[in-house]
């Protein structure tokens, strides 16, 4: 697959990998049975970047994608230290740091509670430069604690990447842009509905998406009474 999608030359980084998750069915449109974010908001569409793991020429690819949008964005001397956060982050932060060449750790949502209690494992020197790693990013609010943490340790944090960025929450740019923080993430809902025009989509699962873009909050106040994962 990787060899195949790696010849068109008329597909942007963003497209690729968006349609990566579609072949690998990591996208799920579901607006009869919305799906619940950790933040209590309703979606239709939920995209499960975990399966990527599963998938050892699809995350060959999207990594590399990864290490070229960090290096184009944030240079290629801006890190010392590549932090995965628990869980879903902590095996893209491995495969990031093996392709960057740099020193691992992940970071605890809360200290673990016994022995040392501590919220980071691994180590790193004092005002060390790290990456923050994760699956995705909603609104962006489960960043903010595991910043916290790394700075808490003496850790500077300026850049976040994300494979996926649902990319409808301003918030999740804002917030972390208020805390000196770039988001960097290889696609979005925009990318995927581009994509998923040749697929097996239908045209009312596809317009249900573009509602919920638009005004999130709005299409969560309609459907709140359906049965939620």
């Amino acid at each position: 697959m990787a060899g195949e999608l790696t010849t068109d030359t008329r597909i942007t980084p963003a497209r690729l990998a968006a349609k990566i998750l579609l072949d690998i069915k990591a996208v799920t449109i579901s607006p009869d049975n919305p799906f619940t974010f950790t933040s209590g908001r309703l979606s239709p569409v939920y995209v499960d970047c975990r399966r990527i793991i599963s998938y050892p020429r699809a995350r060959s690819l999207l990594m590399q994608m990864g290490k070229d949008l960090l290096y184009n964005q944030a240079g290629t001397e801006a890190f010392d230290v590549v932090a995965g956060g628990e869980t879903a982050g902590i095996p893209f932060a491995a495969w990031i740091s093996e392709l960057l060449g740099l020193p691992m750790l992940y970071v605890r949502k809360q200290p673990k509670g016994f022995g040392k209690n501590a919220r980071i494992e691994g180590t790193f020197k004092e005002k060390a430069r790290v990456l923050l790693v994760e699956d995705l990013a909603t609104d962006g609010g489960s960043k903010i604690n595991f910043i916290q943490a790394i700075r808490d340790a003496g850790g500077i944090v300026e850049h976040c990447f994300v494979v996926f960025h649902y990319g409808n929450f301003p918030e999740s740019v804002t917030k972390l842009k208020e805390q000196g923080v770039s988001l960097h993430g290889l696609c979005t809902w925009w990318d995927i509905l581009e994509v998923a025009k040749e697929k097996s989509y239908t045209d009312e699962e596809l317009q249900t998406v573009r509602h919920f873009l638009n005004d999130p909050d709005s299409w969560a106040e309609k459907h709140k009474s359906k049965t939620t994962n």
